[in-house]
């Protein structure tokens, strides 16, 4: 058995990294932490998004299908926005009764969602 302390990063595939840097950067807003543009790494407060190209690394692409929540302090008012910048989301913002959420991809089709629980 290890002993494992935390997440460090998640990898999030990509086929064009200047694109996805951008979308993460500017349209999310999350702040790229690596000095290299070549492995971006933005960070979200508790696990960071690193974007990698498989095909550098002899794998192929394929977009993540479960997804990434996201957490934000309002829902709606993110949706809004991103909206605003082009973002397609999936359906109308869920409310499970516990928390909101809402669904769309980034720009190499990863599943993304914005998350904010609202009950203890």
């Amino acid at each position: 058995m290890i002993s494992v302390e935390r997440t460090d990063f998640m990898s999030v595939p990509v086929r064009d990294i200047e694109r996805a840097r951008r979308f993460y950067a500017e349209t999310l807003g999350i702040r790229n932490s690596s000095p290299d543009d070549q492995w971006p790494e933005f960070e979200t407060g508790n696990v960071s998004l690193y974007l990698v190209e498989p095909e550098r690394i002899g794998r192929e692409f394929a977009p993540h299908t479960a997804h990434i929540a996201l957490r934000v302090p309002d829902v709606a008012e993110a949706r809004a926005r991103l909206e605003k910048a082009g973002v397609a989301f999936q359906g109308e913002i869920l409310d499970t009764g516990v928390c909101h959420m809402a669904f769309f991809e980034d720009t190499e089709g990863n599943a993304l969602m914005l998350h904010r629980r609202y009950a203890p």
